[in-house]
């Protein structure tokens, strides 16, 4: 078992991740099991009950073991490296507070994993999406909804969970608006004629009574409007045009970075208007636009095609 005084910590530790760090609820429970995953490990590892000491006499040997265990049960490179991120900033929060070495655990190298690149839509794909997610409802308002909410992912670069969570307090949009995203980052997002049109159209046929302080997309009862619902219209519209399975609602906000991108658009520029607390996350739609590079010449340039 785990004693209660390394419980007690990890929810210390936690509570400060929200509080003082401003990690969001997700990610806070995904630390929460992963660091609970370990701690289990651990315990059947040293097979006597769990406590805070334990976390003092880590070695390499063992954190190999824990991570060779995950490895056997099916874990993938980057769930286990954002597992062993988490414990390292768990017990580098408990070697401050006891005063031991953490080095042999911040010492234990991240398993390499190959990252995937945005899957941005072309031009011409997202603007057909657009014209099309309004067909896939039955209704005026319901249609003109889908297309608004489509459009705040595309014109403003919008996580669904930010477009969704917009009050009716915040309306009529302005030239800009406020968004709080990732862990309660805050940034100015500049709103484009067309989804300011496209909200305030949506409003006016909304038959809900729309109060200051809930969210403005609704469900055809009235209720909050599910994500998963702008996902299935998204599905049937793809299905529709014929687009590729990467055509999500998040690559309407990959689509939105990587056409500014490819307009000439700077690129700590996007960072701000994405919310992107690093730079090397952004830049991950430089490697997009490399990538398509590289396939446009091996494809078309008469050296490559010789090779």
């Amino acid at each position: 078992m785990i004693q209660p005084g390394l419980t007690d910590a990890l929810q210390r530790w936690l509570d400060e991740l929200a509080s003082v760090g401003g990690r969001s609820d997700k990610t806070i429970k995904a630390y929460q099991a992963d660091v609970l995953a370990f701690l289990s490990f651990l315990q059947n590892y040293e097979g006597d009950a769990l406590g805070t000491a334990h976390l003092a006499r880590l070695s390499t040997r063992t954190m190999r073991a824990w991570m060779a265990h995950e490895r056997g049960r099916g874990l993938g490179a980057r769930s286990l490296a954002r597992a062993l991120s988490a414990v390292k900033n768990f017990v580098t929060w408990m070697a401050e507070r006891d005063g031991f070495d953490p080095t042999p655990v911040l010492m234990t190298r991240s398993p390499r994993f190959q990252k995937k690149l945005p899957r941005p839509l072309a031009e011409d794909a997202a603007r057909a999406m657009l014209d099309t997610v309004e067909l896939q409802t039955n209704g005026d308002w319901t249609g003109t909804r889908d297309q608004a909410v489509v459009m705040l992912l595309y014109g403003c670069g919008l996580r669904i969970s930010e477009a969704l969570g917009i009050t009716a307090g915040e309306t009529p949009l302005g030239e800009t608006m406020r968004i709080v995203g990732k862990g309660n980052k805050e940034r100015i997002v500049p709103v484009i004629p067309a989804a300011r049109q496209a909200v305030a159209q949506y409003i006016k046929l909304c038959p809900f009574d729309l109060e200051d302080h809930m969210p403005i997309f609704r469900g055809a009862r009235g209720g909050v409007l599910n994500p998963r619902h702008i996902q299935k219209v998204m599905e049937k519209t793809r299905a529709q045009l014929g687009l590729p399975a990467t055509a999500t609602p998040h690559a309407m906000r990959h689509s939105f970075a990587t056409h500014l991108l490819n307009a000439g658009g700077d690129l700590r520029a996007i960072q701000e208007l994405l919310g992107h607390a690093s730079l090397s996350t952004t830049q991950a739609y430089t490697a997009v636009d490399t990538a398509r590079l590289m396939e446009v010449y091996e494809t078309s340039h008469p050296r490559a095609r010789q090779g």
